[in-house]
């Protein structure tokens, strides 16, 4: 399994760098954390991606409604008041840039991974959660007075353990 700092580091260096080349933008990295409660009321965006193989999970971006139109409008080079089709196609493209850069990235230490395609829900208060572990690591970033979460739930696939490296296993039990 990779350990904390490394799916950190990861993740910073993964979303820094689609930024930069997708956004033509600078991010600051907040401090990253493990949130264990269940999830409370949220509103604004929220694009999942689900991961499966040895190790499953989902993978997701969580922002504001402003936040979302702002890295759209830089994404589009168009711009977004208002949440809309684009805004939300978007969101979906950036999140499978980054949760897919580090699909690529974590198969070196998780074994293979098949990526699903993005689902983005846009509302004023909801519930997401995954079944199951509900351990997400989460990677804030900072950009023009905004929050763009990095979340991530990773939990070992006990019906395909045979897939993970035998050290890998015994660490998941």
């Amino acid at each position: 399994m990779m350990q904390f700092e490394h799916i950190v580091n990861t993740v910073t260096a993964i979303t820094q760098e689609v930024c930069q080349t997708m956004l033509g933008m600078e991010v600051e990295v907040g401090t990253a954390y493990v949130d264990r409660n269940p999830p409370g009321p949220s509103h604004g965006i929220i694009s999942l991606i689900g991961l499966a193989g040895a190790w499953m999970g989902t993978g997701s971006l969580c922002c504001s409604e402003e936040a979302a139109c702002r890295l759209s409008s830089r994404f589009l080079m168009a711009d977004f008041a208002e949440v809309n089709e684009d805004v939300l196609d978007a969101m979906a493209e950036l999140t499978n840039m980054i949760i897919g850069n580090f699909k690529t990235a974590a198969e070196e230490h998780l074994g293979p991974l098949g990526l699903s395609i993005p689902t983005v829900i846009y509302g004023m208060s909801f519930f997401a959660r995954s079944a199951g572990k509900e351990e997400w690591l989460i990677v804030p970033f900072g950009f023009e007075g905004h929050t763009l979460d990095v979340r991530l739930c990773l939990t070992p696939n006990r019906g395909l353990s045979h897939l993970v490296a035998p050290a890998q296993a015994q660490a998941a039990r």
